[in-house]
Protein backbone atom coordinates (compact mmCIF):
# COMPACT_ATOMS: atom_id res chain seq x y z
CA UNK A 1 0.00 0.00 0.00
CA UNK A 2 1.52 3.44 -1.11
CA UNK A 3 0.69 6.22 1.62
CA UNK A 4 -0.47 9.41 -0.77
CA UNK A 5 0.97 12.59 -1.04
CA UNK A 6 -0.90 15.78 -0.23
CA UNK A 7 -2.34 17.01 -3.33
CA UNK A 8 -0.13 14.84 -5.36
CA UNK A 9 3.44 16.82 -4.07
CA UNK A 10 6.43 15.02 -5.37
CA UNK A 11 8.32 13.05 -2.58
CA UNK A 12 11.30 14.00 -0.87
CA UNK A 13 11.61 10.34 0.30
CA UNK A 14 10.22 7.31 -1.15
CA UNK A 15 10.66 4.14 -0.26
CA UNK A 16 9.47 1.18 -2.43
CA UNK A 17 9.04 -2.16 -1.78
CA UNK A 18 10.89 -2.49 1.38
CA UNK A 19 11.82 -6.13 2.78
CA UNK A 20 14.29 -6.80 5.57
CA UNK A 21 14.48 -10.17 6.92
CA UNK A 22 16.36 -11.98 9.79
CA UNK A 23 16.84 -15.06 9.26
CA UNK A 24 13.52 -16.45 8.48
CA UNK A 25 12.07 -13.57 10.54
CA UNK A 26 10.34 -10.59 7.99
CA UNK A 27 10.73 -7.48 10.05
CA UNK A 28 9.08 -5.15 7.19
CA UNK A 29 7.62 -7.11 3.88
CA UNK A 30 6.77 -4.42 0.93
CA UNK A 31 6.63 -0.87 2.64
CA UNK A 32 6.30 1.78 0.64
CA UNK A 33 6.31 5.17 2.08
CA UNK A 34 6.42 8.84 0.92
CA UNK A 35 7.77 11.66 2.99
CA UNK A 36 7.32 15.49 1.42
CA UNK A 37 9.06 18.58 2.16
CA UNK A 38 7.33 20.51 4.66
CA UNK A 39 5.22 17.96 6.18
CA UNK A 40 5.05 16.34 9.71
CA UNK A 41 4.36 12.53 9.17
CA UNK A 42 3.86 9.91 11.83
CA UNK A 43 5.28 6.50 11.70
CA UNK A 44 2.65 4.39 14.00
CA UNK A 45 2.76 0.99 15.03
CA UNK A 46 2.82 -1.51 18.02
CA UNK A 47 6.04 -2.76 19.29
CA UNK A 48 7.23 -5.25 17.02
CA UNK A 49 5.57 -3.62 14.24
CA UNK A 50 8.57 -2.70 12.18
CA UNK A 51 8.86 1.13 12.44
CA UNK A 52 12.76 0.74 14.12
CA UNK A 53 13.71 -1.36 11.45
CA UNK A 54 12.30 0.70 8.48
CA UNK A 55 13.74 4.23 9.97
CA UNK A 56 17.43 2.44 10.21
CA UNK A 57 17.29 1.10 7.01
CA UNK A 58 16.60 4.81 6.05
CA UNK A 59 19.28 6.03 8.50
CA UNK A 60 21.94 3.95 6.87
CA UNK A 61 21.96 1.46 10.13
CA UNK A 62 20.81 -1.36 8.20
CA UNK A 63 20.62 -2.79 4.14
CA UNK A 64 17.12 -3.50 2.79
CA UNK A 65 16.84 -7.40 1.88
CA UNK A 66 14.77 -5.64 -1.15
CA UNK A 67 13.14 -2.66 -2.23
CA UNK A 68 14.89 0.94 -3.34
CA UNK A 69 14.89 4.58 -1.64
CA UNK A 70 14.86 7.28 -3.96
CA UNK A 71 15.95 10.95 -3.07
CA UNK A 72 14.42 13.52 -4.76
CA UNK A 73 14.06 10.76 -7.44
CA UNK A 74 16.66 10.16 -7.46
CA UNK A 75 17.68 6.12 -6.54
CA UNK A 76 19.98 6.19 -3.28
CA UNK A 77 21.98 3.44 -0.93
CA UNK A 78 23.04 4.76 2.34
CA UNK A 79 26.12 2.64 3.31
CA UNK A 80 26.23 4.12 7.17
CA UNK A 81 24.44 7.11 9.08
CA UNK A 82 27.56 9.37 7.80
CA UNK A 83 26.28 8.67 4.35
CA UNK A 84 22.49 9.41 5.33
CA UNK A 85 23.66 12.44 6.93
CA UNK A 86 25.61 13.85 3.99
CA UNK A 87 22.37 13.43 1.93
CA UNK A 88 19.90 15.79 4.07
CA UNK A 89 18.91 13.06 6.14
CA UNK A 90 19.24 13.64 10.42
CA UNK A 91 18.11 11.98 13.48
CA UNK A 92 17.08 12.47 16.75
CA UNK A 93 17.04 9.20 18.83
CA UNK A 94 14.80 7.94 21.59
CA UNK A 95 17.78 7.18 23.85
CA UNK A 96 20.51 9.83 24.13
CA UNK A 97 24.07 9.09 22.42
CA UNK A 98 26.02 11.76 24.46
CA UNK A 99 28.90 11.55 26.78
CA UNK A 100 28.06 12.87 30.28
CA UNK A 101 31.58 14.09 31.47
CA UNK A 102 31.81 16.40 27.73
CA UNK A 103 30.59 19.73 27.14
CA UNK A 104 27.69 20.50 24.86
CA UNK A 105 30.53 21.64 21.81
CA UNK A 106 32.54 18.84 22.36
CA UNK A 107 29.35 16.09 22.26
CA UNK A 108 28.22 17.89 18.60
CA UNK A 109 31.86 17.99 17.83
CA UNK A 110 32.00 14.17 17.82
CA UNK A 111 29.01 13.85 14.78
CA UNK A 112 30.77 16.47 12.72
CA UNK A 113 31.80 15.27 8.86
CA UNK A 114 35.16 14.16 8.94
CA UNK A 115 37.40 17.48 7.98
CA UNK A 116 35.25 20.14 9.34
CA UNK A 117 36.72 22.71 10.71
CA UNK A 118 35.85 23.11 14.66
CA UNK A 119 36.45 26.53 14.43
CA UNK A 120 33.96 29.38 15.05
CA UNK A 121 31.88 26.25 16.40
CA UNK A 122 30.57 27.87 19.28
CA UNK A 123 29.20 30.48 17.71
CA UNK A 124 27.42 28.28 14.99
CA UNK A 125 25.85 26.24 18.12
CA UNK A 126 24.69 29.54 19.25
CA UNK A 127 23.36 30.67 15.82
CA UNK A 128 21.02 27.41 15.70
CA UNK A 129 20.19 27.11 19.37
CA UNK A 130 18.65 31.11 18.81
CA UNK A 131 17.37 30.65 15.28
CA UNK A 132 15.24 27.46 16.77
CA UNK A 133 14.50 28.19 20.08
CA UNK A 134 16.42 25.77 21.95
CA UNK A 135 18.40 27.73 24.54
CA UNK A 136 21.82 25.85 24.85
CA UNK A 137 25.10 27.18 26.37
CA UNK A 138 28.34 25.62 24.34
CA UNK A 139 30.24 25.21 27.87
CA UNK A 140 27.98 23.30 29.70
CA UNK A 141 28.85 19.82 30.87
CA UNK A 142 26.55 17.89 30.00
CA UNK A 143 26.16 15.89 33.04
CA UNK A 144 24.23 18.88 34.49
CA UNK A 145 21.68 19.32 32.12
CA UNK A 146 18.31 18.13 32.30
CA UNK A 147 16.46 15.49 30.10
CA UNK A 148 15.41 18.13 27.64
CA UNK A 149 18.29 20.34 27.28
CA UNK A 150 20.18 16.92 26.23
CA UNK A 151 17.40 16.27 23.93
CA UNK A 152 17.99 19.61 21.79
CA UNK A 153 21.88 18.94 21.73
CA UNK A 154 20.86 16.29 19.68
CA UNK A 155 18.41 18.27 17.98
CA UNK A 156 21.18 20.96 17.19
CA UNK A 157 23.93 18.71 16.17
CA UNK A 158 20.99 17.35 13.85
CA UNK A 159 20.58 20.63 12.43
CA UNK A 160 24.25 21.64 12.21
CA UNK A 161 24.28 19.24 9.01
CA UNK A 162 21.20 21.19 7.75
CA UNK A 163 19.43 18.27 6.80
CA UNK A 164 16.00 17.68 4.75
CA UNK A 165 14.62 14.99 6.76
CA UNK A 166 14.64 14.94 10.28
CA UNK A 167 13.28 11.59 12.34
CA UNK A 168 12.52 11.99 15.60
CA UNK A 169 12.10 8.12 17.63
CA UNK A 170 9.34 9.01 20.98
CA UNK A 171 11.32 12.82 21.07
CA UNK A 172 8.60 13.72 23.96
CA UNK A 173 9.30 11.12 26.38
CA UNK A 174 11.36 12.38 28.83
CA UNK A 175 10.19 15.89 28.51
CA UNK A 176 7.49 17.91 31.01
CA UNK A 177 4.37 19.07 28.94
CA UNK A 178 6.19 22.42 28.83
CA UNK A 179 9.35 21.02 27.11
CA UNK A 180 7.12 19.19 24.62
CA UNK A 181 5.52 22.87 24.17
CA UNK A 182 8.91 23.86 22.86
CA UNK A 183 9.63 20.95 20.78
CA UNK A 184 6.68 21.60 18.92
CA UNK A 185 7.55 25.06 18.29
CA UNK A 186 10.61 24.33 17.06
CA UNK A 187 8.99 21.76 14.79
CA UNK A 188 6.87 24.35 13.03
CA UNK A 189 9.50 26.24 12.59
CA UNK A 190 10.95 23.34 10.77
CA UNK A 191 8.38 22.63 8.62
CA UNK A 192 8.15 26.29 7.49
CA UNK A 193 11.47 26.50 6.50
CA UNK A 194 10.33 23.20 4.31
CA UNK A 195 12.06 20.90 6.28
CA UNK A 196 9.91 16.79 7.01
CA UNK A 197 9.97 15.61 9.65
CA UNK A 198 8.72 12.11 10.05
CA UNK A 199 7.44 11.40 13.68
CA UNK A 200 7.28 8.43 15.97
CA UNK A 201 5.47 8.50 18.92
CA UNK A 202 3.23 6.15 20.93
CA UNK A 203 1.45 9.92 22.39
CA UNK A 204 -1.43 9.71 19.98
CA UNK A 205 -2.84 13.05 20.48
CA UNK A 206 0.30 14.50 20.21
CA UNK A 207 0.60 13.17 16.37
CA UNK A 208 -3.13 14.14 16.05
CA UNK A 209 -1.53 17.70 17.12
CA UNK A 210 1.14 17.78 14.82
CA UNK A 211 1.44 15.31 11.84
CA UNK A 212 -0.69 16.40 8.58
CA UNK A 213 0.19 12.28 7.41
CA UNK A 214 0.37 8.89 9.08
CA UNK A 215 1.30 5.25 8.04
CA UNK A 216 0.69 2.54 10.55
CA UNK A 217 2.79 -0.48 10.28
CA UNK A 218 1.13 -3.80 11.58
CA UNK A 219 3.63 -7.29 11.69
CA UNK A 220 5.93 -5.30 9.27
CA UNK A 221 3.52 -3.97 6.66
CA UNK A 222 1.47 -0.92 5.98
CA UNK A 223 -2.31 -1.52 7.17
CA UNK A 224 -3.10 2.77 7.12
CA UNK A 225 -2.49 5.64 5.95
CA UNK A 226 -4.41 8.70 7.09
CA UNK A 227 -4.78 12.33 7.96
CA UNK A 228 -4.56 11.91 11.83
CA UNK A 229 -6.24 15.12 12.61
CA UNK A 230 -9.42 13.49 11.01
CA UNK A 231 -8.91 10.26 13.31
CA UNK A 232 -9.97 9.84 17.36
CA UNK A 233 -6.35 9.25 19.59
CA UNK A 234 -8.64 5.56 19.92
CA UNK A 235 -9.09 5.00 16.25
CA UNK A 236 -5.23 5.65 15.42
CA UNK A 237 -4.46 3.16 18.31
CA UNK A 238 -7.28 0.57 17.10
CA UNK A 239 -5.44 0.29 13.63
CA UNK A 240 -2.15 0.23 15.67
CA UNK A 241 -3.04 -2.95 17.14
CA UNK A 242 -6.45 -4.22 14.40
CA UNK A 243 -8.77 -4.01 17.35
CA UNK A 244 -10.90 -2.32 19.60
CA UNK A 245 -8.76 -1.28 22.26
CA UNK A 246 -11.04 -1.74 25.70
CA UNK A 247 -11.23 1.61 28.11
CA UNK A 248 -9.88 1.39 31.44
CA UNK A 249 -12.26 1.78 34.16
CA UNK A 250 -11.21 4.09 36.89
CA UNK A 251 -13.72 3.22 39.31
CA UNK A 252 -14.10 6.16 42.15
CA UNK A 253 -11.61 4.99 45.29
CA UNK A 254 -13.41 4.50 48.33
CA UNK A 255 -13.24 6.42 51.74
CA UNK A 256 -9.08 6.39 52.36
CA UNK A 257 -8.00 2.93 53.81
CA UNK A 258 -5.27 2.51 55.99
CA UNK A 259 -1.84 3.52 55.85
CA UNK A 260 0.27 -0.09 53.73
CA UNK A 261 3.42 1.48 52.75
CA UNK A 262 5.27 4.42 54.47
CA UNK A 263 8.15 5.96 53.33
CA UNK A 264 9.92 8.83 56.07
CA UNK A 265 12.96 11.06 56.02
CA UNK A 266 14.42 8.59 53.40
CA UNK A 267 17.75 10.01 51.93
CA UNK A 268 20.26 7.84 50.39
CA UNK A 269 24.01 9.21 48.50
CA UNK A 270 24.62 8.35 44.98
CA UNK A 271 26.19 5.09 44.14
CA UNK A 272 28.34 6.92 41.96
CA UNK A 273 29.01 10.38 40.64
CA UNK A 274 25.83 10.04 37.64
CA UNK A 275 23.67 8.96 40.38
CA UNK A 276 21.19 10.95 42.22
CA UNK A 277 20.89 11.66 46.22
CA UNK A 278 17.37 10.51 47.42
CA UNK A 279 17.32 13.47 49.98
CA UNK A 280 14.48 13.28 53.12
CA UNK A 281 11.87 11.57 50.57
CA UNK A 282 8.46 11.02 52.35
CA UNK A 283 5.11 9.90 51.07
CA UNK A 284 1.98 7.29 51.83
CA UNK A 285 0.03 5.50 50.11
CA UNK A 286 -2.99 3.92 51.50
CA UNK A 287 -4.76 0.43 51.11
CA UNK A 288 -7.36 0.97 48.30
CA UNK A 289 -5.47 3.71 46.11
CA UNK A 290 -3.23 4.07 43.31
CA UNK A 291 -0.45 6.66 44.11
CA UNK A 292 1.36 7.89 41.13
CA UNK A 293 4.68 9.33 41.01
CA UNK A 294 5.58 11.57 37.96
CA UNK A 295 9.34 12.60 37.05
CA UNK A 296 11.65 13.01 34.01
CA UNK A 297 14.09 10.12 33.54
CA UNK A 298 17.33 10.71 35.74
CA UNK A 299 15.52 11.97 38.64
CA UNK A 300 16.04 9.37 41.43
CA UNK A 301 13.48 7.10 40.42
CA UNK A 302 15.90 4.03 40.10
CA UNK A 303 17.45 5.21 43.16
CA UNK A 304 14.18 5.76 44.86
CA UNK A 305 12.65 1.89 43.94
CA UNK A 306 15.78 0.24 45.08
CA UNK A 307 15.27 1.59 48.17
CA UNK A 308 11.37 0.41 48.38
CA UNK A 309 12.40 -3.13 47.18
CA UNK A 310 15.15 -3.57 49.34
CA UNK A 311 18.04 -3.86 46.38
CA UNK A 312 19.61 -0.85 48.65
CA UNK A 313 19.22 -0.38 52.36
CA UNK A 314 18.79 2.75 54.27
CA UNK A 315 20.22 3.56 57.06
CA UNK A 316 17.43 3.84 59.50
CA UNK A 317 14.85 0.71 59.54
CA UNK A 318 11.88 2.92 59.76
CA UNK A 319 12.40 4.78 57.04
CA UNK A 320 10.53 2.13 55.00
CA UNK A 321 7.37 0.62 56.51
CA UNK A 322 5.36 -1.61 55.46
CA UNK A 323 1.99 -2.32 56.91
CA UNK A 324 3.61 -0.49 60.20
CA UNK A 325 6.50 -2.82 60.31
CA UNK A 326 10.13 -1.17 59.66
CA UNK A 327 11.89 -2.67 56.84
CA UNK A 328 14.39 0.40 55.91
CA UNK A 329 17.14 -2.38 56.64
CA UNK A 330 15.52 -6.16 55.64
CA UNK A 331 16.37 -7.27 52.40
CA UNK A 332 13.66 -8.01 49.53
CA UNK A 333 12.97 -11.50 50.56
CA UNK A 334 12.69 -10.24 53.93
CA UNK A 335 10.01 -7.01 52.52
CA UNK A 336 8.22 -9.80 50.00
CA UNK A 337 7.69 -12.08 53.48
CA UNK A 338 5.77 -8.93 54.67
CA UNK A 339 3.35 -8.93 51.59
CA UNK A 340 5.12 -6.46 49.18
CA UNK A 341 5.76 -6.91 45.57
CA UNK A 342 8.07 -5.06 43.21
CA UNK A 343 8.42 -4.60 39.46
CA UNK A 344 11.33 -3.22 38.39
CA UNK A 345 11.28 -0.95 34.55
CA UNK A 346 13.74 -3.12 32.91
CA UNK A 347 12.32 -6.31 32.06
CA UNK A 348 14.99 -8.69 31.25
CA UNK A 349 17.94 -8.71 33.21
CA UNK A 350 16.35 -7.35 35.89
CA UNK A 351 12.27 -8.65 36.63
CA UNK A 352 12.83 -11.98 34.56
CA UNK A 353 15.94 -14.01 33.35
CA UNK A 354 15.64 -13.86 29.75
CA UNK A 355 16.99 -17.60 29.03
CA UNK A 356 15.13 -18.66 32.21
CA UNK A 357 12.03 -20.57 31.78
CA UNK A 358 8.44 -19.15 32.85
CA UNK A 359 8.19 -21.40 35.61
CA UNK A 360 11.76 -20.65 36.70
CA UNK A 361 10.84 -16.66 36.43
CA UNK A 362 8.37 -17.65 38.96
CA UNK A 363 10.47 -19.33 41.51
CA UNK A 364 12.79 -16.11 41.32
CA UNK A 365 9.94 -14.16 43.08
CA UNK A 366 7.88 -16.34 44.54
CA UNK A 367 10.44 -19.05 46.75
CA UNK A 368 10.08 -17.55 49.54
CA UNK A 369 6.57 -16.76 49.75
CA UNK A 370 4.86 -20.18 49.36
CA UNK A 371 3.42 -22.41 46.91
CA UNK A 372 6.63 -23.20 45.08
CA UNK A 373 8.48 -24.75 47.56
CA UNK A 374 8.28 -27.85 49.76
CA UNK A 375 10.87 -27.32 52.47
CA UNK A 376 14.33 -26.88 51.37
CA UNK A 377 13.17 -28.28 47.33
CA UNK A 378 11.83 -26.12 44.71
CA UNK A 379 8.56 -27.99 43.59
CA UNK A 380 9.04 -27.59 40.03
CA UNK A 381 5.11 -29.21 39.21
CA UNK A 382 3.64 -26.39 41.32
CA UNK A 383 5.89 -23.88 39.65
CA UNK A 384 4.74 -24.57 36.19
CA UNK A 385 1.52 -25.24 36.94
CA UNK A 386 2.00 -21.54 38.73
CA UNK A 387 3.38 -20.54 35.50
CA UNK A 388 0.19 -21.82 33.49
CA UNK A 389 -2.15 -20.14 35.34
CA UNK A 390 -0.71 -16.95 35.34
CA UNK A 391 -0.66 -16.80 31.52
CA UNK A 392 -3.82 -18.11 31.03
CA UNK A 393 -5.28 -15.69 33.55
CA UNK A 394 -3.11 -12.90 32.52
CA UNK A 395 -3.83 -13.38 28.63
CA UNK A 396 -0.01 -13.78 27.89
CA UNK A 397 0.74 -14.76 24.34
CA UNK A 398 3.47 -17.57 24.55
CA UNK A 399 4.75 -20.03 22.32
CA UNK A 400 4.54 -23.59 24.01
CA UNK A 401 3.57 -24.84 27.21
CA UNK A 402 6.88 -23.00 29.21
CA UNK A 403 9.04 -20.89 27.14
CA UNK A 404 11.95 -18.96 28.14
CA UNK A 405 11.48 -15.40 28.90
CA UNK A 406 12.87 -13.74 26.17
CA UNK A 407 10.44 -15.74 23.39
CA UNK A 408 7.68 -13.47 24.74
CA UNK A 409 7.05 -10.32 23.02
CA UNK A 410 8.26 -6.96 25.57
CA UNK A 411 3.88 -6.60 26.04
CA UNK A 412 3.38 -10.14 26.66
CA UNK A 413 6.78 -10.59 29.51
CA UNK A 414 5.48 -7.69 31.11
CA UNK A 415 1.98 -9.04 31.71
CA UNK A 416 3.29 -12.22 32.72
CA UNK A 417 5.58 -10.06 35.02
CA UNK A 418 2.91 -7.89 36.68
CA UNK A 419 0.97 -11.34 36.66
CA UNK A 420 3.30 -13.14 39.06
CA UNK A 421 3.57 -10.46 41.40
CA UNK A 422 -0.61 -9.24 41.51
CA UNK A 423 -1.50 -13.10 41.92
CA UNK A 424 0.34 -13.26 45.19
CA UNK A 425 -2.32 -10.48 46.30
CA UNK A 426 0.57 -8.50 47.85
CA UNK A 427 -0.37 -5.58 50.24
CA UNK A 428 2.00 -3.06 48.55
CA UNK A 429 2.91 -3.17 44.94
CA UNK A 430 5.32 -0.98 43.45
CA UNK A 431 5.83 -0.87 39.79
CA UNK A 432 8.46 1.23 38.00
CA UNK A 433 7.91 2.42 34.14
CA UNK A 434 5.06 -0.76 33.89
CA UNK A 435 3.68 -0.02 30.43
CA UNK A 436 7.17 1.55 28.99
CA UNK A 437 7.45 0.04 25.40
CA UNK A 438 4.42 -1.87 25.56
CA UNK A 439 1.62 -1.73 23.20
CA UNK A 440 -1.69 0.09 23.59
CA UNK A 441 -3.38 -2.96 24.07
CA UNK A 442 -1.12 -4.43 26.57
CA UNK A 443 -0.90 -1.09 28.33
CA UNK A 444 -4.51 -0.72 28.62
CA UNK A 445 -4.54 -4.36 29.95
CA UNK A 446 -1.61 -4.00 32.55
CA UNK A 447 -3.44 -0.70 33.88
CA UNK A 448 -6.69 -2.27 34.96
CA UNK A 449 -4.96 -4.74 36.75
CA UNK A 450 -3.76 -2.55 38.92
CA UNK A 451 -6.79 -0.20 39.41
CA UNK A 452 -8.21 -3.58 40.40
CA UNK A 453 -5.10 -4.40 42.60
CA UNK A 454 -5.95 -1.63 44.36
CA UNK A 455 -9.83 -1.21 45.21
CA UNK A 456 -9.29 -4.90 46.32
CA UNK A 457 -7.45 -3.13 48.91
CA UNK A 458 -3.73 -3.26 47.73
CA UNK A 459 -1.45 0.06 48.11
CA UNK A 460 -0.52 0.24 44.77
CA UNK A 461 2.62 3.12 43.63
CA UNK A 462 3.66 3.47 39.90
CA UNK A 463 6.59 5.22 38.90
CA UNK A 464 6.24 6.32 35.27
CA UNK A 465 7.29 9.26 33.06
CA UNK A 466 3.71 8.89 31.13
CA UNK A 467 1.72 11.71 32.27
CA UNK A 468 -1.21 10.16 30.56
CA UNK A 469 -0.79 6.95 32.24
CA UNK A 470 -0.67 8.46 35.91
CA UNK A 471 -3.86 10.62 35.07
CA UNK A 472 -5.45 7.84 33.34
CA UNK A 473 -4.55 5.56 36.57
CA UNK A 474 -4.20 7.53 40.03
CA UNK A 475 -6.01 8.48 42.88
CA UNK A 476 -3.13 10.66 44.21
CA UNK A 477 0.23 12.00 42.00
CA UNK A 478 3.50 13.27 43.52
CA UNK A 479 6.22 14.43 41.37
CA UNK A 480 10.19 13.13 42.27
CA UNK A 481 12.67 15.87 41.12
CA UNK A 482 16.54 15.51 41.61
CA UNK A 483 16.12 13.21 43.87
CA UNK A 484 13.74 15.03 46.14
CA UNK A 485 9.55 14.16 46.47
CA UNK A 486 6.82 16.99 46.22
CA UNK A 487 3.79 16.35 48.71
CA UNK A 488 0.61 14.26 47.23
CA UNK A 489 -2.04 15.82 45.31
CA UNK A 490 -5.42 14.72 44.39
CA UNK A 491 -5.19 13.73 40.74
CA UNK A 492 -8.51 14.59 39.51
CA UNK A 493 -7.82 18.39 40.94
CA UNK A 494 -4.61 18.59 39.59
CA UNK A 495 -3.32 19.36 35.95
CA UNK A 496 -0.74 18.31 33.63
CA UNK A 497 0.63 21.85 33.80
CA UNK A 498 1.26 21.94 37.28
CA UNK A 499 2.48 18.36 37.43
CA UNK A 500 4.47 19.55 34.65
CA UNK A 501 5.94 22.28 36.41
CA UNK A 502 6.99 20.06 39.34
CA UNK A 503 8.89 17.91 37.08
CA UNK A 504 11.33 20.87 35.58
CA UNK A 505 12.32 21.71 39.16
CA UNK A 506 9.23 24.30 40.50
CA UNK A 507 8.85 25.84 43.40
CA UNK A 508 6.41 22.90 44.20
CA UNK A 509 4.91 24.58 47.80
CA UNK A 510 2.82 27.10 45.01
CA UNK A 511 1.19 24.40 43.25
CA UNK A 512 0.27 22.60 46.81
CA UNK A 513 -0.93 25.34 48.20
CA UNK A 514 -3.19 26.17 45.43
CA UNK A 515 -5.31 22.35 46.58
Amino acid sequence: MTSPTPAGAPALIAMRGIVKRFGEFTANAGIDLDIVAGEAHALLGENGAGKSTLVKILYGLLEPTEGEIRLDGRPICFEDPEAARAAGIGMVFQHFSLFDNLTVAENIALVLPRGEKLAGLGARIEAVTKRYGLKLEANRPVWTLSAGERQRIEIARCLLQDPKLIVLDEPTSVLTPQEAETLFATLDVLRAEGRAILYISHRLEEVRRLCNRATVLRAGRVVATCDPREQSARALAAMMVGSHIVDVRAKPADAAGPERLRVEQLSLPAEDMHGVCLVDVSMQVRAGEVFGLAGIAGNGQDELFAALSGERLAAQSGAVRIDGISVGRDNITLRRQYGAAFVPEERNGHAAAPDFTLSQNVILSRHATGGVTSGAFVDLPAARALARDIIKDFDVRASGADPAARTLSGGNLQKFLVGREISRNPSVLVLNQPTWGVDASASAAIRQLLIDLARQGSAVLVISQDLDELFEISDRMAVIHDGRVSQALIARNTTREEIGLLMGGADMTKAIHAH
